[in-house]
């Protein structure tokens, strides 16, 4: 185990770790970066909707996604990871702040705010980190964030497809360097036996994300019901928006989601696991938010006809989420239970059926689906003895 003063580059031999405090503190400031997100992609529901949205998904998530595995390898309560840890939230509110504005007059602020969160973060861990592996450790995260700003900036700057187009090349350098583990010159990649990190902690920051998810769910859905005049209809779309979120987080946490810590811990390769689990949950957490997006329209107007892109949004939720969860399945498993593949073909077959439907029918069928689902693993799981991880790497 290394003897950094500053921090503890390995959590190796140190008993159990929990989220602290500081780590939940820094949770609320997403609650209303995927609350703006998904409200955002309900007031545009189009290609370019769509599109932005992924685009401003994918970036709130990496930034959340990188501050999880910093704080899981190094001692979170330290005064630099302390302060590190404020500093990501400034950044993340003045994100969250400026995510309604983020393609037109404020996008400039955003990028700005997401490259000084990851640049900074990058020099507080080399200014503070003693020992030349934990310097290079940081040294690649700041290059690579250092080449990627080039574009995010730029795309601030710009406009239209212009900024479109960078900004994905932006988020394609910052995803693919980490996949493929931070190739820098001079240093080389980040050393499999650096993703050595402490499984128990890492488990529940990503299902306490999941949570904070649907917990935008139930703000969106809540907050629009408010809003608008009481009605038996929205009334009744409120609650089944309500019974699919339990659901979703009932699927979630069956087997695979109670067992991450442990399939983590038995995996042949927790590097592999750990680069690929912020892509799968990202895929869920998209889930989420498209069902939010959907569920607020469903409620706002319960009784209209739904357009193809609201059926869209209000399955494609669903879809995404269950999409996710296979592959989350596989992970732990090396194995997909049927019902996941059913779901997918379920919600693909009715969502040209649902067009010109009430859009409360089309939130239904969502919940129905889901609740087939949770209903599926039930049986599976019923006299049968719980099912150790089995990880595919």
């Amino acid at each position: 185990m290394t003897t950094d003063q500053a921090v503890g580059l390995t959590r190796e031999g140190e008993g159990p770790q929990r989220a602290t405090l500081l780590e939940l503190f820094l949770d609320l400031v997403f609650v209303a970066a995927l609350a703006l997100t998904s409200r955002s992609l309900a007031q545009r529901l189009d290609w370019v909707g769509v599109l932005q949205t992924v685009v401003l998904l994918m970036a709130v998530w990496w930034v959340w996604s990188v501050t999880a595995l910093a704080t899981d390898l190094y001692h979170a309560q330290r005064p630099p990871i302390f302060a590190m840890t404020l500093w990501v939230m400034l950044g993340t509110i003045l994100m969250a702040g400026s995510l309604p504005g983020a393609f037109s007059d404020h996008a400039l602020v955003f990028a700005g705010a997401y490259v000084a969160i990851h640049v900074g973060r990058g020099f507080f861990l080399a200014f503070t980190l003693h020992g030349r592996t934990a310097r290079l450790h940081a040294s690649r995260f700041i290059f690579w964030f250092v080449v990627s700003a080039v574009p995010w900036l730029a795309g601030g700057l710009m406009a239209g497809m212009a900024r479109n187009l960078l900004w994905a090349a932006a988020l394609a350098i910052d995803y693919g360097s980490a996949w493929l583990r931070y190739p820098t010159p001079q240093l080389g990649r980040v050393p499999t036996f650096q993703y050595k990190v402490a499984a128990d902690h890492l488990a529940e920051r990503y299902r306490q994300f999941f949570t904070l998810a649907l917990g935008d769910l139930i703000l969106v859905t809540t907050l629009t019901y408010a809003d608008a005049e009481v009605t038996a209809e929205r009334t009744a779309a409120l609650l089944v928006s309500f019974a699919a979120t339990v659901l979703l987080w009932q699927i979630y946490v069956h087997r695979a989601g109670a067992l991450l810590q442990a399939a983590i811990q038995s995996s042949r390769d927790p590097g592999g696991f750990v680069r690929s689990a912020p892509n799968t949950h990202l895929l869920m957490v998209a889930g989420v938010v498209a069902a939010a997006a959907g569920f607020e329209n469903v409620i706002a107007h319960p009784t209209e006809r739904t357009t193809p892109w609201l059926a869209g949004v209000i399955l494609g939720g669903p879809a995404l989420f269950m999409a996710g969860r296979a592959r989350f399945e596989y992970e732990v498993f090396s194995r997909v239970s049927p019902s996941r593949l059913v779901a997918l073909l379920v919600l693909a077959v009715a969502a040209p059926a649902l067009v010109l439907a009430p859009s409360l029918v089309a939130g239904v069928t969502a919940a129905l689906v889901l609740g087939g689902v949770a209903v599926a693993d039930g049986i599976r799981a019923h006299g049968n003895p719980p099912e150790p991880p089995a990880p595919a790497m």
